[in-house]
């Protein structure tokens, strides 16, 4: 196919997709706009522009140069924030570090991703001197402390962050280069092996932030925000940017909320205190804050809250919709930037009721602009949109990682046929919305047929003495499989409930036909500790490690 080109001007400026570009509308519309660092520190976006500025300074004065990476360990801060632009803006490699790796998970992505130098939290310092002797190529390491004090370690520290930042000049000219420059990269822990490192460009999420702009703010539905909203992250500034949120709302100038460290108490007194009405994370942050005591003397009326990470269930919707809290589901992956889509109700779902509502808000959702997804049987054929016939969800976008960080093998396999594969099951129905049915190495066959973990781990959630629920597939001698769930009782039904009460309350949905008689799982934990991965997802790979045996 023959196209006509462009010709530019000789003089005319190729304008780059860069991080940097992101900042000029906010201290334009919004300089005096708040960001808070829970109790400890409190600055307008005017003071946000100049600190990173000095942060580069103070970098570039510690040998940085373009193309090396700087390691952050930290929790959710405004120091995050400010690397989350200086250091990608400089030409430099942001790499985000997982705070929950074990000790040799976190050396070898320090030395996978050739760290230059890291930035830690004082918090941190146990779990980066026991790797400290096998570092390969850290030169400096900087010590973060809310305290602005130097503590005592077997680090030889190059200064405390806070104090090498106010020392610093507050000038420096961010260049301009290649918007496919590489702006950070992160690892993510999968089933098996090590962790597998990502990178995103400039150019990747500059366009994811206008991406989830245009999903958030563009379509009438219950889900919109805008600059007015007051945002707090809930998911770890180190698992995929925060979900890009900071980005996005550093570009809209709205207030910015960080708690630090996840308690129930503090989170919920900020949410209070600063009037938060925009926030995202997991089921299982969600539900330590629906049942934690403190809740009863909150007013959640009118927080909007993404759910992502792992399945919404309707259970759990309706507990935080009773709490007056507007929640929905997003989805993406490390891979992906990450989101792909958002549960927003369509114009004449608005004025449904809650239990219709229900089944929206809990499907993975629509794609966002810029979002090509289909879901294909083994051959890579779509299948139809009916909402009944499933097939691998495989996406393209402009914001996908282009493979794994020296991994061509794995990349390969990630982006076979030209497609982002990404590893989930799920069916499309006829407005359009995706919904996952379960993970391809999650999904139970049970007597040759297939059952969906996350169906029956939805269909528990229902139960009223039910607070969490994990559904995974134990070998069987007779059947193959057999679905076996963890569950974890509400306090006030601890005791009361038996497993034959679950069971029981699963056939009611055989009766209705949803499952099958054999989708009822043979074996119930109740009040078991579900483990969780160190970004808070429900770890199935460890439930099965510990109930492998056979069922009989």
């Amino acid at each position: 196919m023959t196209t006509q080109l462009i010709t530019p001007t000789q003089s005319a400026y190729a304008y780059p997709l860069l991080i940097k570009h992101l900042l000029n509308t906010p201290l334009i519309y919004s300089p005096d706009q708040e960001i808070v660092y829970r109790d400890c520190f409190r600055y307008d976006y005017k003071t946000l522009g100049k600190r990173i500025k000095q942060l580069a300074s103070m970098l570039k004065a510690q040998g940085v140069k373009p193309g090396d990476t700087i390691a952050v360990m930290d929790w959710d801060s405004h120091r995050y924030l400010e690397c989350f632009f200086a250091v990608p803006m400089m030409g430099a490699v942001l790499h985000t570090v997982n705070i929950r790796l074990t000790s040799e998970q976190l050396i070898y992505t320090i030395n996978h991703a050739e760290d230059d130098i890291i930035l830690v939290n004082e918090e941190f310092l146990p779990l980066l001197e026991s790797v400290k002797d096998r570092f390969e190529t850290v030169k400096k390491v900087i010590v973060l402390s809310d305290k602005g004090a130097i503590p005592a370690s077997s680090i030889e520290f190059s200064g405390e962050y806070e104090a090498l930042v106010s020392d610093a000049v507050p000038e420096y000219t961010f260049p301009d280069f290649d918007e496919n420059t590489m702006a950070t990269t992160f690892y993510t822990t999968g089933t098996t092996g090590l962790p597998k490192g990502v990178f995103f460009s400039h150019r990747q999420i500059v366009l994811h932030t206008y991406g989830v702009m245009a999903g958030l703010t563009a379509y009438k539905s219950q889900a919109n925000i805008s600059s007015a909203d007051v945002y707090m992250p809930m998911t770890p500034m180190f698992h995929v940017h925060a979900w890009g949120m900071p980005y996005l709302m550093t570009l809209l100038g709205a207030k910015q909320v960080y708690p630090g460290r996840y308690e129930p108490e503090t989170l919920l007194k900020l949410i209070v205190g600063e009037q938060v009405t925009y926030s995202h994370c997991v089921p299982t942050i969600m539900n330590m804050l629906i049942t934690s005591p403190s809740i009863k003397d909150v007013d959640l009326k009118g927080w909007k809250v993404i759910i992502g990470g792992s399945a919404l269930s309707k259970g759990l919707c309706k507990e935080a919709l009773g709490h007056g809290i507007n929640l929905f589901t997003g989805y993406g992956m490390s891979e992906t930037c990450p989101i792909l889509t958002l549960s927003n109700l369509k114009p004449h779902m608005l004025e449904w009721g809650e239990d219709e509502q229900v089944e929206i808000r809990c499907k993975t959702g629509l794609p966002i602009p810029e979002v090509q997804l289909e879901v294909v049987d083994v051959e890579g054929n779509p299948v139809a949109h009916d909402g009944q016939t499933p097939g691998e969800v495989v996406t393209r976008t402009p914001w996908l990682t282009q493979g794994y960080v020296k991994s061509g093998e794995q990349s390969e396999e990630l982006w076979k046929d030209g497609w982002l594969h990404t590893g989930d099951i799920g069916v499309i129905d006829q407005e359009g919305y995706l919904r996952i049915t379960d993970r391809l190495k999650d999904v139970i066959k049970t007597g040759g047929e297939w059952i969906s973990s996350l169906e029956l781990e939805d269909i528990i959630s229902q139960h009223e003495a039910v607070n969490e629920v994990a559904v995974v597939g134990i070998t069987d001698e007779k059947w193959g499989e057999r679905p076996m769930a963890m569950v974890v009782l509400k306090e006030e039904f601890q005791g009361k409930i038996s497993e034959k009460d679950i069971q029981e309350f699963c056939m009611t949905f055989v009766e209705k036909g949803q499952i099958p008689k054999y989708g009822v799982p043979g074996k119930i934990v109740l009040d078991a500790v579900i483990p969780k991965t160190s970004v808070g997802k429900i770890s199935k790979k460890d439930i099965r490690g510990t109930y492998g045996e056979n069922l009989n």
